[in-house]
């Protein structure tokens, strides 16, 4: 747990200044717990991506604690927002399905991380000494396919492709014959981020997914958003607008060590209570953390 917070607190750096700070100086100017106070909190967290919901929601938990406790002084403002932080986000956020064999299904805009994430996935479970192959399912962008290939080479991990504008679902139903014939433990598959329109994404990812069911218990199928930490509070409706087309089984949030605007965790959290599971904190293959509620939490008001 002490790696963890110390990974967490070097790589959420700006986003702990930009609320942290701002909550010590808080603290001093108010040494006595009142309604100003709790305006200028709000303020605080808004201004910081939290969001006015999540905002409205943590400063509402954090009151009721503060009267069932008869807490008065100030000074252990912080304490009691990272114990409700980590009440938010759930204290189980990082477990993932491990009925094996597994297949992730990795979904996003494009732009998000999403073939990256992929790579970075795969070679997380590849050094858990899992089998792993990759499904090149963005047909729709020769670079998605390319990218992905060269990081398959990378990391020594199989991949199976087709040419440019192929049918993804031929390439994610051919991926996992080649899987099952081999009987590797994970597969994982990127997909397109953007079509014509919502309704060609909606029904190509379907299909997608319909082509995995089949074949697959629902237990273990997981199906991964990929989003960008500095996008702030538009990351909700890219959330949003995905968890309509297919059921969201968690978050890999990316760039977070790059962004002031990581209080979007505690947004997301309060807004879907879809779990965030893994977190992307640089370009190497190997910059992906699991997401630890606590560890968060602790370091973003230390």
């Amino acid at each position: 747990m002490i790696f963890i917070f110390k990974k967490f607190f070097n790589e959420i750096s700006k986003t702990r200044k930009n609320i942290s700070e701002k909550i010590n100086n808080l603290i001093k100017k108010f040494k006595k717990i009142d309604d100003s106070f709790f305006d200028e909190l709000e303020e605080i967290l808004i201004a910081s991506d939290v969001g006015f919901k999540a905002s409205n929601e943590l400063k509402t938990l954090v009151k009721e604690d503060i009267k069932k406790n008869k807490v008065n002084d100030s000074s252990n403002i912080k304490k009691i927002l990272i114990k409700k932080i980590i009440d938010i986000l759930g204290t189980k956020n990082s477990e993932l399905k491990i009925k094996l064999p597994k297949v992730i299904l990795i979904i996003g805009v494009n732009g998000s991380g999403k073939t990256t994430s992929v790579a970075k996935i795969g070679n997380f479970f590849k050094l858990q000494n899992k089998s792993v192959l990759l499904a090149a399912a963005d047909t729709f962008r020769a670079a998605a396919i390319d990218q992905l290939e060269i990081w398959s080479k990378k990391i020594k991990i199989n991949i199976i492709k087709h040419k440019e504008r192929s049918d993804p679902g031929a390439v994610v139903y051919d991926a996992i014959k080649s899987a099952k014939s081999k009987n590797i433990d994970i597969l994982i598959c990127d997909t397109a981020g953007r079509l014509h329109n919502k309704k060609n994404l909606t029904n190509e990812l379907a299909k997608i997914f319909k082509i995995i069911r089949l074949e697959y218990d629902e237990d273990q199928i997981e199906v991964l958003i990929s989003i960008d930490a500095t996008m702030g509070q538009n990351v909700l409706q890219q959330v949003r607008l995905f968890n309509e087309i297919l059921k969201i089984d968690g978050i890999i949030l990316n760039k977070l060590d790059g962004t002031s605007k990581g209080g979007v965790v505690i947004a997301l959290g309060s807004e879907f209570k879809i779990p965030i599971k893994f977190v992307g904190i640089g370009e190497k293959i190997s910059d992906i953390r699991i997401f630890d509620a606590q560890s968060f939490s602790e370091s973003l008001l230390s």
